[in-house]
């Protein structure tokens, strides 16, 4: 079924924000987005380091936290201001959603919950602010991220994923549904006015798929694959390049020391006149994964990273998508 976006949400929404992730070996993580991804470094303590795109004037948009085992510890997203946050807590508190208050390095008041499926949120109201790097095209490197941009979270229930964040003012720019029918297999959610900022797809969950950073042109994509090849990476790039239906974002997706997954994107659309209805796609419409190449490896589809204590529950809807072995293995 398709959603009914509320226009006059409880809380004010404004963007994909940031994502904190555990890592086994910090430094090594630190290299790797810092030299094979392109991120800038903030700053870095005992614990934690802190990176943000060139062009990002807030403290960071990836959170590094030293850790014995890898998981996805949260993703954030940004509201308008701290009554947005205050906002929130009241909405939560008569929805029955449990919510924290917490106290977190380097942002302003910060609220985190668990959505409707599960999935780890942090929302704050603001960060430091720091100097952008858009124009330092002397410190460019590798891919040359600028900002991030969405996430995407492999869910056990679609349905329930999309009504929980369409009841806080996102809209459905694109979605994919069984054959025929409103039966939600993936549906991709915005409030900053591109094509994402949350997209929920079917399967075990809830877990982190990936999270996304646009870059400045395709070049950027294959020069971020060459780098992955010169420093002996080159397998830990796990799809791409190649061009989604969905989105029509040229895309790179690679794998980092812990196998979190960051995908390197660019030329995804606006989607913000409020008269602009979703694109639909089949589910049995291959090109709404990828509009040319062979399919995705069986570990792009299966494989995500958890958050910290949450069950991972079985999809309610049975998917057998067309991995690259089972291509290959025809062809």
């Amino acid at each position: 079924m398709l959603p009914t976006t509320n226009d006059t949400p409880p809380f004010v929404l404004t963007r994909a924000s940031h994502v904190s992730l555990a890592v086994t070996d910090l430094e090594v993580s630190r290299d790797f987005y810092r030299d094979v991804i392109g991120l800038v470094v903030t700053e870095e303590a005992d614990d934690a380091i802190y990176l943000r795109g060139l062009e990002e004037a807030a403290h960071h948009s990836l959170v590094l936290v030293r850790a014995e085992q890898p998981e996805a510890l949260h993703v954030g997203l940004r509201v308008r201001t701290d009554d947005d946050i205050a906002a929130a807590e009241r909405h939560f508190a008569a929805a029955g959603v449990e919510h924290e208050r917490v106290e977190v390095p380097h942002q302003g008041p910060t609220l985190r919950f668990r959505d409707g499926v599960g999935t780890h949120i942090e929302l704050t109201s603001s960060m430091d602010v720091v100097e952008r790097k858009m124009q330092k095209f002397d410190e460019f490197r590798a891919a040359s991220p600028q900002r991030l941009d969405h996430f995407q979270v492999v869910t056990h229930d679609v349905q329930a994923a999309t009504d929980f964040w369409a009841g806080l003012g996102m809209r459905m720019a694109e979605y994919t549904a069984a054959d025929g029918t409103d039966e939600l297999w993936g549906t991709w959610l915005e409030v900053k006015g591109n094509t994402h900022d949350l997209v929920f797809t079917n399967g075990r969950g809830p877990r982190l798929h990936h999270f996304a950073y646009t870059v400045p042109d395709a070049s950027a994509l294959l020069h971020a694959a060459d780098v992955c090849g010169a420093v002996g990476l080159g397998r830990e790039i796990d799809r791409g390049p190649g061009r989604h239906g969905l989105s029509n974002a040229l895309f790179l997706y690679v794998r980092d020391p812990d196998q979190h997954r960051i995908e390197l994107f660019t030329t995804h659309y606006q989607f913000i006149d409020l008269e602009t209805p979703p694109i639909r796609w089949d589910v049995s419409n291959p090109q709404r994964a990828q509009l040319w190449g062979m399919p995705a490896s069986r570990r792009w589809f299966f494989e995500a990273s958890e958050f910290p204590g949450e069950a991972v529950h079985p999809p309610l809807l049975t998917a057998n998508p067309e991995t690259l072995e089972e291509y290959l293995s025809l062809h």
